[in-house]
């Protein structure tokens, strides 16, 4: 099954016999809380789930957005209609980033049916609701684990001897700037691979084979054990999994990312153009 689908794709199924759960995901780092969005119009039917409080928990050791409780994740998912047996479709305004946080949490929390809508809310041609759902409790019970991931060390590994992408703009991972976390730069030996370079200019994911293209050009074919994947809060890298998944690849996400190296003086930083 494609991790991604389109608007008209979801209009259909929505319409159908077996229609998707909607979760709008509206999220800007540092902008605005996008629940006042949501109010105002979205796709009939959708439940908004906030990244900051249900799709991660409180920062911390682990991070900006460390990974949240299971439990908590699977009472928000439960809330919002989520059972084990019903697809799933998550958006968010556009860039793609909180929606592919939510569909990685669902994928690695075992869901077996969870696409992510290409796009997101600008793609939707259909009318907007302002009518606030109240979906029937859903049955979904989270079994992390379905997806592997890396901590701090795992990462270093990558970087060493295998692939590790930072999924950041290149100013960051270059170390230019640093407008958030305690330090610029990247892990030494990763990769720079801005998640920005994932869609085209109307934000929908390139084409299969151009990503594919892409992740082998920076060494993925090569990577035998996967692709490491990391940002500045483990956001903007689940959109760089999904990424590889369209191109074919497995990517394996350090939820804890940037945030979590850099707040911990020990750990090595590298800055400049090149990996080390």
């Amino acid at each position: 099954m494609k991790p991604i689908i389109t608007a008209s794709e979801c209009a259909s199924e929505s319409a159908g016999p077996r229609p998707p759960v909607l979760l709008d995901v509206r999220w800007q780092l540092g902008g605005p809380h996008g629940r006042p969005d949501y109010e105002a119009g979205h796709i009939p039917g959708a439940v908004f789930v906030d990244l900051d409080t249900e799709l991660a928990g409180p920062p911390g050791g682990g991070g900006r957005h460390p990974l949240p409780d299971p439990e908590t994740f699977g009472a928000t998912m439960r809330r919002a209609g989520v059972s084990r047996d019903t697809p799933v479709v998550v958006y968010d305004g556009g860039q793609g980033w909180a929606a592919a946080r939510a569909w990685w949490l669902l994928r690695w929390t075992g869901h077996p049916d969870v696409r992510v809508l290409d796009g997101g809310l600008a793609a939707w041609t259909g009318e907007l609701s302002t009518r606030i759902p109240a979906p029937g409790e859903g049955d979904f019970r989270p079994e992390p684990g379905a997806l592997e991931t890396l901590d701090a060390d795992g990462a270093a590994a990558f970087a060493r001897s295998g692939l590790l992408l930072d999924a950041r703009a290149a100013e960051r991972y270059r170390g230019d700037v640093e407008p958030i976390d305690r330090v610029g730069g990247h892990i030494p030996g990763a990769v720079s691979a801005p998640t920005s370079e994932n869609v085209g200019g109307d934000g929908r994911f390139l084409p299969a084979g151009e990503l594919a293209a892409r992740f082998s050009g920076l060494g993925a074919a090569g990577s035998a054990g996967g692709v490491g994947v990391y940002c500045g809060s483990g956001v903007s890298g689940a959109h760089e999994v999904l990424a590889l998944e369209i191109a074919g690849f497995r990517g394996v996400l350090y939820p804890g990312s940037w945030s979590e190296w850099s707040s911990d003086e020990s750990r090595p930083v590298a800055t400049g153009p090149e990996p080390r």
